[in-house]
Order: structure tokens, then sequence, then C-alpha cells
């Protein structure tokens, strides 16, 4: 049998998930009091209506806080989904989220 006859075990390149609405992003008020930044990155499972199935954190910043805000905010995403053969399917995508207090 040749290679084409197996499926792929990733997706093509550039069937990706794309985010296409990332509403803002809501800095825990007990976070930003105590001055705590980092990055939280999360892996965002993506169906193919273009709304987040599951989203779990990767690699916490260290603030429990953080960590929850950043996923209440992924699930809110919105995005166009991963295409396989021509048509939408479900793909996921890992993100890293920064939190920094700005001043």
């Amino acid at each position: 049998s040749s290679p084409t006859d197996r499926p792929a075990p990733n997706l093509a390149p550039g069937s990706v998930p794309v985010p296409i609405s990332k509403p803002a992003m809501k800095y825990p008020t007990d976070a930003q009091r105590n001055g705590e930044t980092g990055t939280v990155v999360v892996r965002i499972e993506v169906g193919a209506d273009g709304e987040p199935t599951a989203v779990t954190v990767v690699s916490r910043s260290g603030s429990r806080s953080l960590d929850r805000a950043a996923v209440q905010a992924a699930k809110r995403w919105r995005f166009r989904p991963a295409m396989a053969n021509g048509q939408p399917t479900v793909g996921r995508l890992t993100v890293p989220i920064q939190f920094t207090t700005g001043d």
C-alpha cells in the first residue's frame, strides 16, 4: 500500500484553527492587587464550528487566579476552524496568554 492510503498523523500545514474573535480578558482583581504577572500556556481544542470544546493549561503561570482567568478567556474565543479535505474539522492549538500589570 502507498503512504497516501493511510490517514495522516497530523493535519496538513495551515489547517490549524485561527482565532477570529478574542474578547478582552479580565485581569483578576486579586492577582492585580498582589502584582501577580506571568504567562499561562493553554491548549485549546476547537470544534468544526469554530467554538472551543476544551481548554487545558499546559504551562502554569505560578498564580491560580491567572491560570483560571486564561482558561475562562480562551473559552470565549472564536476560531476559523481547521480544514481537512476542504471541510471544517476539529483541531487544536497551543497559545501563550500573558498577564502584565502594565505599570
